[in-house]
């Protein structure tokens, strides 16, 4: 084997050991990728460096990063999910599991109105997570509900991962969003099932609410509140993802609407103010400051792997998988399932990701559809253990009475289900490719 084959299998060994020390993402990708990349080949393998840096700083497309950020923040300072959950908790309690129901439908709204994970796991954690124990729901599934329906986010258009892939990948944004609305669907209808087939096994783990409860809200005044409460964030979903889909405005315009919309939403609900104001715009630096810098950090990474013979050593490997192209994206979804165990969906999509996709690219593949079984497959990083954040975010606000172990034995039903999601996508790719075909993307 080369020397610098060897530098490239020593820099990654050396990044993730790096990172399992408590190390920050982006120096880590910094660090590794200088060092070795001068060892290998000294200041000359660094002269593109600063056009790479210059690309992802004028990527047009990434300004949408810090508008759905902000929209998302501004969505849960201004409470909308609160109210979404207790009207559609109510019009939907007399199934039994009738309120996790609704967490699942919000979950959806919220992920396709802001696409930010957290943001929905903490504010549904807040709001649900006390009123459905107090219920008499079970522990465990209780968690899992809520878990798994924040994230739904990572999937539902605009979601910041279909953003960022479609970046990787070369894809334009409208084209990922479109290939995941039917797979984001999917990945929902495989949670509402999942719970009424609970319900009707376990009633007691899922109760209705009492009828005499529900009796206190008349059907007219429902009806009402559904209107007043869930239309506003539909029409905004439609403003947002209806326009980039349609091909009227760019994702960064879209985006911008999206910002707009949700100020307006906050407005509406009485809860704008200027505090509330500077929390959503520091929030929203925050989050895209940390997002760009490991961006800008991974450039000197992906430099230093490709000039050390990386890419030659992943398409050895690729070639000794059995079953042809399919073995080869198998092994990749085995691979980032592994990997989604111990690090994060964004340092997936840009350390572990742009090693393989040239294969793909290579075999004519279908980009979009592998983008989408990418997404679904990183969506299992935030519930999986031992590092799963909706784990972590959730924890973070439940009551006392709610351990660890609890939220753990939840989440793993859903990351069976969203593993049978990744096997139907997988198994009828038409699923992600019908929609931008039959629109013309």
């Amino acid at each position: 084997m080369p020397y610098t084959e060897i530098l490239a299998l020593v820099m990654i060994g050396a990044f993730f050991l790096m990172l399992l020390a408590g190390v920050p993402v982006a120096v880590c990708l910094g660090v590794t990728g200088f060092v070795f990349g001068y060892a290998g080949f000294g200041s000359f393998l660094f002269t593109l460096l600063p056009a790479r840096i210059f690309g992802v700083i004028t990527n047009y497309t990434l300004l949408a990063l810090p508008l759905f950020i902000f929209m998302g923040i501004m969505l849960e300072k201004s409470r909308i999910a609160e109210e979404l959950l207790d009207v559609i908790g109510f019009a939907m309690g007399g199934l039994r599991g009738g309120m996790a129901l609704a967490i699942i439908l919000v979950g959806v709204l919220m992920g396709a109105a802001s696409g930010v994970v957290g943001a929905t796991v903490v504010t549904m954690g807040l709001i649900a997570l006390g009123p459905v124990l107090n219920r008499g729901y079970d522990t465990g599934v209780a968690c899992g509900v809520i878990c798994a329906s924040g994230t739904l986010g990572q999937i539902i258009p605009p979601s910041l991962v279909l953003i960022l892939l479609a970046d990787i990948m070369g894809e334009s944004v409208g084209t990922l969003f479109a290939a995941a609305l039917f797979p984001g669907l999917l990945l929902s209808g495989l949670f509402v099932a999942y719970v009424l087939i609970l319900g009707f096994f376990k009633p007691l783990a899922l109760p209705a609410i009492p009828a005499e409860e529900r009796a206190a809200l008349s059907r007219a005044d429902l009806g009402k509140k559904l209107l007043r409460v869930v239309l506003p964030p539909i029409a905004l979903i439609i403003a947002v993802l209806g326009s980039i889909i349609g091909g009227i405005a760019a994702p960064t315009e879209a985006a911008s609407m999206g910002a707009l919309g949700s100020i307006v939403l906050a407005a509406m609900s009485g809860k704008l103010s200027f505090g509330v104001m500077r929390d959503a715009v520091r929030g929203a630096f925050v989050t895209s400051a940390m997002v760009f810098l490991i961006l800008i950090f991974a450039q000197p990474f992906g430099l230093a792997f490709r000039g050390l013979g990386g890419e030659n050593l992943v398409h050895d490997a690729f070639a000794m998988v059995p079953g042809g192209i399919n073995g080869q994206i198998f092994f990749l979804m085995v691979l980032l399932f592994v990997l989604g165990f111990f690090l994060e969906w964004i340092e997936i999509s840009y350390i572990a990701l742009p090693l393989f996709l040239p294969i793909f690219m290579n075999a004519g593949v279908d980009m979009a559809w592998i983008a989408i079984l990418v997404a679904v497959n990183l969506q299992t990083s935030f519930l999986t253990p031992p590092f799963g954040w909706a784990l972590f975010f959730l924890k973070g606000v439940a009551p006392p009475q709610v351990k660890t172990w609890d939220i753990y034995k939840g989440v793993l039903p859903f990351i069976g289900l969203q593993l049978v999601g990744l096997a139907l996508v997988f198994s009828f790719p038409g699923l992600a490719t019908w929609l931008p075909q039959a629109i013309g993307w």
